[in-house]
């Protein structure tokens, strides 16, 4: 595959330039054959990050895509909703999303490979179909894109924050207002790498609005809407203001609350998420259910 590079494209990274003139490859694909040396400028290889100038000439050579690194599982999995382009699974609590920090089987990503095959390569060989992730004890609805173009248009959903994404959270003590903005940065805690943090006037934006849907002695239900999606976001913003999430020992909860079981995970839940079909712009909302263990624990109090 030969094109020249435009005007316009003088300055822009050669990745970039070969993602737009090559919709239907990846990016992670085209980097890779950057790096192995299948593309070429004015007869010469470069780098990814190599900026262009107008007129000058590149020559692709397409490779096999590599087989997923990832491999499938017989793992059952719960379907919400599916369509040719995305699918929605109702993740449970303790299923890790993908491989990695030790963790490389019994994943979500091996589920969905023996249920699907086929699934988007933009986020690479160990995250197929992967656009968003929930951390381990988070359960509820997750987006999972079958397609490149689709992933790419859900991505770019989510940049925009044009994604709706509604969680159920247990907070401890009593949330003082009904309904509430919390307006922090989140960075990395600098103490305890596992953490993020809010205290620190630096970080990525973060906002989460509130309401409180029930009152317990000594608990609050809230309904969490988030207009970002940062690392821990629901967890650290809560705990910031003096109410961790029950079950989440990282940031504050205790142990066991005195007169109530373990409950052995966060009760932390993605209610429901609502999005326009990648394809069709469709407005499609999708909601998973409480679990069953956050139901019946919420029933004790």
């Amino acid at each position: 595959m030969n094109c020249r590079a435009a005007q316009p494209d003088a300055g822009r990274r050669l990745d970039l330039f070969l993602q737009r003139r090559f919709p239907e490859y990846s990016r992670s694909r085209l980097q890779s054959w950057i790096k192995a040396g299948r593309v070429l400028v004015n007869g010469r290889p470069e780098r990814a990050s190599h900026l262009l100038r107008e007129a000058d000439e590149i020559q692709v050579e397409p490779a096999a895509l590599a087989p997923l690194a990832a491999t499938a599982e017989d793992i059952p999995l719960t379907v919400l909703y599916e369509d040719d382009d995305v699918v929605a699974i109702d993740k449970p609590a303790g299923m890790v999303v993908h491989a990695g920090a030790g963790v490389r089987s019994g994943t979500l990503v091996n589920a969905l490979l023996a249920r699907f095959g086929s699934l988007s390569t933009e986020a690479g060989d160990l995250r197929p179909g992967i656009v968003h992730r929930l951390d381990r004890y988070t359960s509820g609805v997750l987006l999972v894109a079958k397609t490149d173009a689709a992933h790419r248009g859900l991505a770019e959903q989510f940049a925009s924050r044009s994604i709706r994404k509604v969680y159920l959270a247990m907070a401890h003590g009593a949330v003082k207002e009904d309904r509430g903005r919390i307006e922090k940065p989140i960075s990395r805690d600098p103490n305890r790498r596992i953490r993020m943090t809010a205290r620190l006037a630096r970080g990525r934006a973060a906002w989460s609005e509130y309401r409180v849907l029930r009152r317990f002695d000594g608990f609050t239900l809230l309904e969490v809407l988030i207009g970002t999606g940062r690392t821990h976001q629901i967890r650290v913003h809560l705990s910031s203001i003096g109410h961790p999430v029950v079950g989440d020992r990282l940031y504050g909860a205790p142990a066991e609350a005195p007169g109530h079981p373990a409950l052995g995970r966060y009760f932390l839940h993605a209610a429901s998420i609502r999005f326009a079909q990648p394809r069709t712009g469709a407005s499609i909302e999708i909601s998973a259910p409480l679990p069953a263990e956050l139901e019946q624990w919420m029933q004790g109090l």
